[in-house]
């Protein structure tokens, strides 16, 4: 059974960073991508950012030369390094890992708040 685990949300004044972590097990196929999407209230879900086996990235435009996904592959984690916080990164951010069979799993979500 997939498990994600997610770690490092919280409250954060604006300018401020935070580091989440994701942390995956029980990928029977194996690991192709790995990614962060978030949520605001009343606003759909929406890709932060991704990676994948060989390292190629995406990002939202908001959050370039802001946010840093990376992926250790021995230990199955992503990262995602959000530096210079704005209010507006508010929501709720979700861990999701595809695997080599295009299968998805979702993590549990961690809230980011950015306030002051």
């Amino acid at each position: 059974q997939v498990q994600l685990v997610e770690s490092g949300g919280g409250l954060v004044q604006p300018g401020g960073s935070l580091r989440l972590s994701c942390a995956a097990s029980g990928m029977i196929f194996g690991i192709n991508a790995m990614g962060w999407y978030r949520q605001a209230p009343g606003k759909e879900r929406e890709l932060v950012a991704d990676i994948n086996i060989v390292g190629s990235t995406e990002y939202l435009d908001s959050v370039k030369g802001r946010f840093t996904i990376s992926r250790d592959t021995v230990k199955n984690t992503v990262y995602l390094q959000m530096n210079s916080l704005k209010p507006e990164d508010t929501a709720v951010y979700y861990c999701r890992v595809t695997d080599w069979r295009g299968n998805t799993s979702w993590g549990q979500g961690t809230q980011v708040t950015v306030s002051s």
